[in-house]
């Protein structure tokens, strides 16, 4: 009886401590930079801003040096985008939210987000139509490589594969 009562006891505690990782999605910052739409000038333009602002915002800091990390630097944020599209030639306006902001239902790195309003900073370019950046700043885990139009083609390749056969 002692060993049943072991063993539902971690098989509990592993339960909640899983539980518990699932629904942090509460407790992140996260960043999404949305391309204008999808033709290649427009997502070249999203993957560089992600770059120029990964030297800023790509750090692993506690929740709060996150938040003001971000909110002490929203002008330079600014001011780099601003020289980014004049040196690349690049018409469009954009929008720095941050703050809550909607966020659909995602999947990113194993880990179901579900919909709703997150702490987040989000750059909207243009009509911002077009496939986004998306990462979480806190809990650190954005990397450049996480270009979405990258897995985009992925999906895309497997689909095709699927159709034929």
């Amino acid at each position: 009886m002692k060993k049943i009562l072991l063993i539902g006891s971690i098989l509990l505690l592993l339960y909640l401590c899983n539980y518990k990782e699932y629904n942090n999605y509460e407790e992140t910052i996260r960043f999404r930079v949305i391309a204008n739409s999808n033709s290649s000038k427009d997502i070249l333009m999203k993957e560089k801003i992600v770059k120029e602002l990964s030297t800023i915002l790509f750090k692993d800091l506690s929740y709060e040096e996150t938040n003001n990390n971000i909110y002490n630097n929203l002008k330079k944020i600014e001011d780099r985008i601003n020289i980014l599209f004049k040196n690349n030639n690049y018409n469009k306006k954009f929008n720095i939210s941050y703050g809550l902001n909607e966020f659909p239902e995602k999947k990113y790195k194993g880990k179901i987000y579900k919909k709703g309003l997150y702490k987040s900073l989000v750059v909207s370019i243009g009509e911002s139509k077009g496939n986004n950046y998306f990462c979480i700043l806190y809990p650190s885990l954005c990397t450049i490589d996480d270009l979405d139009n990258k897995e985009n083609y992925k999906f895309k390749i497997v689909e095709l594969i699927k159709d034929i056969f």
